[in-house]
């Protein structure tokens, strides 16, 4: 299978930005598809990730069964946990580069096209941390599936789908209290996370709560997995982790964010203590035929 957007399954760059676009509502129905075209021919896949939302998907007559917003509620029964908003962008960019100066070029050209017809919701700079870890210093996506694992994970493989080769991306950006995980020892980080910072070793004895225990993909029926493609992001005094989870479709994220909300048992993850996702958003990444990203 090698109709799917490379960048999705490829190594995590050293910087990255994350373009949020909204759709003009005055925007008829002719721009807007010329636009979309436009966007998609210039995006590669690789160094440019390119995914669509609901609303849009919808206003370009586009069909995408497994495709919604993101619209999963806090546990009211948890005032400790929490969820997001749910603002879904129409249209988002993962732009991605081992040097800083070619995201600006990168991000010039795709508002330049882009514009007049949206407009840029949010914005966040992203980078590699310590060789993949998150900001905490833990290692991140331990538990990834690999090779033709992660490829099963991350997209659909279906000959004879138009839907062959694309993925469903829920992109969560989580914002740390970096000095409330700095004023706790090590033994009560490590539980927070359920491994050892150390030697990212799996500690049987961390409480229930741990996000490694509350997340096991394994554990769910059925089986939880997603390819996720995370990045740290700082800005200004704030910093966290923009956690991005790819797969076939959001049922396997939405069966461990629930976990996570404590829907099955009451108990939150250990995560929220530190770190809280100020917003979700849902987007379908097309595949790509002959060589260009196919939207049609």
């Amino acid at each position: 299978m090698k109709q799917f957007q490379s960048g999705i399954i490829d190594a995590i760059p050293a910087h990255a930005e994350y373009l949020y676009f909204t759709l003009q509502q005055d925007t008829s129905t002719s721009p807007l598809q010329s636009t979309v075209q436009a966007i998609a021919e210039h995006a590669d896949g690789k160094h440019f990730v390119l995914g669509l939302g609901y609303d849009l998907c919808q206003k370009l007559g586009l069909k995408i069964s497994a495709l919604r917003n993101f619209d999963i509620e806090a546990n009211p029964s948890n005032p400790e946990a929490t969820s997001t908003t749910k603002l879904n962008a129409d249209l988002w960019c993962w732009l991605r580069a081992e040097e800083r100066g070619d995201l600006l070029d990168m991000q010039r050209q795709v508002l330049a096209i882009l514009e007049p017809h949206f407009s840029l919701a949010h914005q966040v700079s992203a980078f590699r941390y310590r060789e993949g870890r998150d900001l905490t210093g833990y290692e991140d996506g331990t538990e990834n599936p690999v090779d033709e694992d992660a490829l099963n994970t991350a997209f659909i493989n279906d000959i004879n789908s138009p839907l062959h080769g694309s993925s469903f991306v829920a992109v969560q950006q989580w914002q740390h209290q970096m000095q409330t995980f700095h004023a706790m020892n090590n033994t009560e980080q490590d539980h927070i996370i359920g491994r050892r910072k150390s030697d990212n070793e799996e500690l049987d004895e961390a409480p229930s709560s741990a996000h490694v225990k509350r997340t096991a993909q394994e554990s769910f029926t059925p089986e939880a997995f997603v390819l996720r493609r995370s990045m740290p992001w700082s800005q200004q005094s704030q910093s966290g982790l923009l956690f991005a989870a790819f797969a076939t479709s959001f049922d396997a994220f939405e069966a461990q964010y629930k976990r996570m909300l404590g829907y099955e048992d009451g108990i939150s993850d250990g995560l929220f203590r530190i770190s809280r996702p100020i917003n979700t958003h849902y987007f379908w990444c097309p595949p790509i035929h002959n060589g260009k990203i196919q939207v049609r």
